[in-house]
Order: structure tokens, then sequence, then C-alpha cells
């Protein structure tokens, strides 16, 4: 339907109207409320041809009205403008709050702290978008096409354990503890013959294993004296687990924060509604991913489910049924992916309810993918290992 200018106003005055109150909306509210310079009967005339084109409706018969999904999707696509004063705002906010973090030393090594640095940043830069929108913020982690072993390292824990520490050469580290092999002719080694066998046993594994995967870590022990062969066994099946543990689904690699400022929201006041977004964000992030995620097979952007805004390609915005996820179709979704060399290597959004106040959820997320956006190369240096995200 194309709308004439009044009935722009008055669609635009029921969807803020609506959004502030979470009351349906009457024609004298908006009226009394909002320069339409229009009577209260031209307003609700304007609002009867508004539902019968679906984009408002009662939900009950003596009742106002309010907007539905594609009143909605039409305010969000011809209706609102983004501001660009916001979205610098929430970029500043963003800055200060996340920019106070100072590095702290790491024992192990400084790879150590660089393979930790960016999951600390996105956690907090979640829990940040969720405080700025007020809703569930959903941030996922780079996904890196082959990531390649660094260091490892070997520290004892107690009498019987040694961890073993993997750090990769991206953003993430793996440590598995097993269990500390008794020297064959000593029923007792003193702590500091143990400390030195596994820094000597560190050097070898980072000799033996610096730049190849999880996957390619087989070890050859002609290299090193016969006395440490007894690790052998554990090690390699050390190394095994980790590298099973390694190879994580996509979907189990999204950050949530926020659950509690979108549970407060009138729409989620029945505890079978709380419980299915609950579900979804703890069991459910298969679902999730296509959705989140910069491209996908089963969504692609081509698919008539995936909107996008017309003035900012990069955003994709779901609205109620738009959702192909049954529990999200009481929801708002709005992404972005963040990143830029060579693509997009992650994504972010924001998840409310269709009630959502949608110039604020857009200005957070564009503002953090541009945040993130910049943080990420500096952070830490990707070269060409990370992939485009899907």
């Amino acid at each position: 339907m194309k709308l004439n200018s009044r009935q722009q106003n008055v669609l635009r005055a029921t969807v803020r109207h609506y959004v502030s109150t979470a009351e349906p909306v009457g024609s004298k509210s908006l009226a009394n409320g909002y320069n339409l310079q229009v009577s209260s009967a031209t307003i609700r005339s304007v609002m009867s041809a508004l539902e019968s084109s679906g984009l408002l409706y009662q939900p009950h018969t003596s009742a106002g009205r309010i907007p539905s999904d594609s009143g909605y999707r039409a305010y969000v696509n011809e209706l609102m403008e983004p501001s660009r004063p916001l979205i610098r705002q929430m970029e500043n906010k963003l800055s200060q709050r996340i920019g106070r973090r100072s590095g702290q030393g790491s024992r192990l090594s400084g790879q150590l702290l660089n393979s930790s640095r960016i999951e600390a940043l996105l956690q907090e830069s979640a829990q940040v978008i969720a405080s700025l929108s007020g809703y569930i913020a959903l941030v996922t982690l780079p996904q890196v096409e082959s990531a390649s072993i660094q260091h490892l390292q070997l520290v004892q824990v107690s009498d019987r354990q040694i961890l073993l520490v993997v750090v990769l050469d991206v953003y993430n580290n793996h440590s598995i503890l097993l269990p500390l092999p008794s020297a064959p002719s000593e029923p007792s080694t003193a702590p500091e013959d143990i400390a030195s066998e596994l820094q000597v046993l560190s050097n070898f594994l980072t000799h033996q294993l610096k730049g190849r995967s999880l996957q390619d870590a087989a070890l050859d022990w002609s290299e090193l004296d016969r006395a440490f062969t007894r690790y052998a066994s554990a090690l390699q099946q050390a190394i095994g687990d980790l590298s099973v543990r390694s190879q994580t689904k996509p979907a189990t690699q999204i950050l949530v924060s926020g659950l509690a400022e979108v549970l407060a929201q009138p729409e989620f006041s029945e505890r079978s509604q709380i419980r299915s977004i609950v579900e979804l964000l703890e069991d459910g992030r298969d679902q999730l991913w296509p959705l989140i995620s910069t491209a996908s097979s089963t969504y692609s952007k081509s698919s008539p489910l995936t909107a996008t805004l017309t003035h900012n390609q990069r955003l994709r915005i779901w609205i109620g049924a738009e959702n192909p996820v049954e529990p999200m179709q009481s929801c708002a979704l709005v992404t972005a992916p963040y990143g830029q060399s060579p693509g997009p290597v992650g994504s972010l959004g924001v998840l409310g309810p269709t009630r959502m106040l949608y110039e604020n959820a857009i200005a957070a997320v564009e503002a953090a993918a541009n945040y993130l956006t910049d943080a990420v190369a500096t952070t830490l240096d990707f070269d060409d290992r990370l992939t485009p995200e899907g």
C-alpha cells in the first residue's frame, strides 16, 4: 500500500505512541499528543483505512489500535530516519565504557594475553550494547578459517596433575588437565626437577607443533631424550581431546547479554513467553545462528524473509512473523556485521519485542558494528585467517 502523507503521519504517530505506552492507541490520544493538524474524526478515519490495509489492528473490539508486523515494517522502511547524532553518541559511550579496560600481565606468555583479549572485548561489548539499547545483545565470535598453534606450555597444578595450555595465533586458547606420570626409576621427583622437565617439554612441543593446527599435531619423540617419552601417551591424548573440543559448532559461539532488561517488557509478562525466549537463548542457538550471521545458506540475503533497510544495506531487521524461528515471532531482531578484512568476520544484534524503539536499537547496533570493526582490527592482527562469517 502506498501511503499518502496523512496516512504516514498517523501511522508514525501510532507506532511512536504505542512504543512509548504499550497501550492500544485511540484517535483522541493522537489528536491531543501529536501535531497532526486534523480532527479526531479524521484521524479515526485514517486509522480505519490503515487497519483495512493490515498496518494496524484492534486487539479487542472496544480497544484502540496497535501496529501490526506490517505496520512496523512500513515504519522502519519508509517513515523512520536513522539518527546520525544518536549513532555517534552511542559510539562515544561504547568507547568510553569499554576503552577503560587495561591489559594485565600473563604468567604464561604474551600470546596468552592476546588470545583472551578479543573474547573479553566482545563480552563487554555485549553488556554495553544491552545497556544502551535496553534489549538482549547478541555478539558472535570471529570465525577463523584455520587456526595455527603459536605456543604450548605445561604447568604443574598439583602433585598428580599438569595443565597443558595451547595458545593459537588468533583469538583463543585451549587448556586441559592431564596426569603427571611418575619417573620409572624414581618414586618421587623434586618440584624443581619437575618444573625443569615441563619447561623442556614445553619448548619441545612448541618447536614441534608451532604453525600446525590441532588436527595435525602429531609428535615425533625421536628428537627428545627417551626419559621424556613417559609423557608421550598422555600428551598425545590431551592434544587429541583438545582437537575435538576445538571443532565446536559456530552456533555455540554467540555471546548473550541483557536478558533481564528485555524480560521486564510487558510483552513477556507471561511465564510461557519468558520460557520460550530463555530456552532459545540457552539451547536453541543453532536456530539463532542463521539469523545473526552475515551469510547463511539457509536464510540468504536474497530471501524474502531477510528484509534490509534501504538506507543501510549492512543492517538486517526481522520483525515478528518474518522470523522463521517460532519463539521469536513476537520479537524483532536487528543485526549488522563487524570486521572489514578480508570481509565481515562476526555479527552482532539486539533482540527485543516488536514494540521496539527501532531508532535506538538501530543506532546501538550500527554504533557497535563501527566500534567493533575498529577495535577488533587494532586488538589483534588477524591477517588473512579470518574468514567471512557464515
